[in-house]
């Protein structure tokens, strides 16, 4: 569902805090609060400038170590200066991308030897993404003001306001919120709140299908099949975001393929091409497009589960009716 991981982390755990430290000794030997906050937006600016020093990380669990520390930091820093857009933003997308590729995916794997541990994991994926998604309408706030209150007001008019330069920001607050109302899908308040991230998505897409090579297009094969709210048979508007993903990664993200697998093959019991879908995907080279690494080999993760799990997600193939007996008929002589 998400992608591209952690694009936005484009300067190193080691060489951030060598700089912030250097920073604010700076502007703490001069006791001067304007050069602070410049060296904070310095470094903010840096954080969140994008590249692929994670994306196009080969080992996902040493990212899942490094993570945490530079998502502290950036809350640090967001301490010091609460409007910085653009740390808000990356705020916002990489609590969201640790919670679903570190958090949610070891509780599914949990899921079937200890639930109990699994559900532990899932409520905390739901709190990284509930922070991941306020950090996303803070960043929308400051350049449209009182926005989260006017989103729950009346969403669709709300988004209205938005333009191509906040897809970033719609993208991942849609996405942290979509991911926290799904995870457990045991808090009606949070199903209620449905509407504001759909408006959100929505919006996202008119705006700028293409963004982050199909990401939009990613979520909503997912979300298709469960929207209430749109006419017509959900799998066809799902395959249609499917088929529009695909293009837009050129074929080298294994997202799209997870995604089809699991939303619409599952509820459609087509085992054939759920098989198809998750060997294709992977069989992908996730070497092919390094800023796409890291998201490949964790979707890859996720799709290894999957078939390793199929018989719990399909039913068995019912056995044909046997042949009815025949009982020779014979005649007397």
């Amino acid at each position: 569902m998400m992608q591209p991981f952690f694009a936005l982390r484009s300067v190193s755990a080691r060489r951030s805090g060598k700089l912030l430290a250097r920073l604010v000794l700076v502007a703490s030997l001069t006791g001067c609060t304007t050069l602070k906050h410049t060296a904070v937006d310095k470094l903010g600016d840096a954080l969140a400038a994008g590249g692929t020093t994670f994306s196009a990380d080969d080992d996902p669990q040493f990212i899942a170590s490094a993570a945490p520390f530079s998502l502290k930091m950036m809350e640090s820093l967001l301490a010091e200066r609460p409007q910085h857009r653009g740390l808000l933003l990356a705020t916002a997308s990489g609590f969201t991308q640790y919670g679903y590729a570190f958090v949610q995916q070891e509780a599914d794997e949990l899921a079937a030897t200890d639930v109990a541990a699994a559900s532990a994991r899932r409520d905390r994926a739901r709190r990284l993404y509930l922070r991941a998604r306020d950090y996303g309408l803070r960043g929308l706030a400051v350049t449209h003001a009182d926005f989260a209150k006017k989103l729950r007001a009346d969403p669709r008019a709300a988004v209205t306001v938005c333009r191509k330069d906040d897809v970033p920001l719609i993208y991942w607050t849609a996405a942290a919120w979509a991911a926290a109302i799904a995870v457990k899908k045991d808090r009606p308040d949070l199903i209620a709140e449905l509407p504001q991230m759909e408006a959100l998505l929505d919006r996202a897409l008119a705006l700028d299908e293409t963004f982050d090579r199909g990401a939009i297009h990613t979520l909503l094969i997912s979300y298709e099949m469960a929207r209430a709210s749109a006419p017509g048979d959900p799998t066809v508007r799902a395959r249609h975001h499917f088929d529009r993903a695909v293009a837009l990664g050129g074929g080298h993200e294994a997202s799209p393929l997870v995604a089809l697998a699991e939303a619409v093959c599952v509820a459609q019991q087509d085992r054939t091409r759920f098989t198809e879908l998750l060997t294709t995907a992977l069989a992908l080279d996730a070497d092919a497009r390094p800023g796409s690494r890291l998201v490949n080999l964790v979707m890859q993760r996720r799709a290894r589960r999957l078939l390793d799990g199929i018989d719990d997600l399909f039913l068995p193939a019912a056995e044909p009716d046997p042949a009815p007996s025949v009982t020779p008929v014979t005649t007397r002589p």
